[in-house]
């Protein structure tokens, strides 16, 4: 039962990060590309740049859903 949870929690985290990939692709390619490689700049990215209706929740479960994910192994 934990794995599903942990298993769950990880997928939501890695699709919130994935959308605010795509965001950051669409904004502009190389804040896309930097973001792709550099996660300092994603983080920074979906902090200060992502702008969405959903914001906070999409970026909460980026951040807590892998670590909950993580914690729960």
């Amino acid at each position: 039962m934990t794995t599903l949870i942990q298993g769950l929690l990880a997928l939501v985290s890695f699709g919130c990060w994935l959308f605010i990939l795509i965001d950051a692709f669409r904004d502009e390619i190389w804040k896309g590309v930097v973001g792709l490689l550099c996660g300092l700049y994603l983080l920074y990215y979906a902090l200060f740049e992502f702008q969405h209706e959903q914001k906070l929740a999409i970026v909460l479960l980026a951040l807590f859903g892998g670590g909950a994910a993580f914690a729960l192994r």
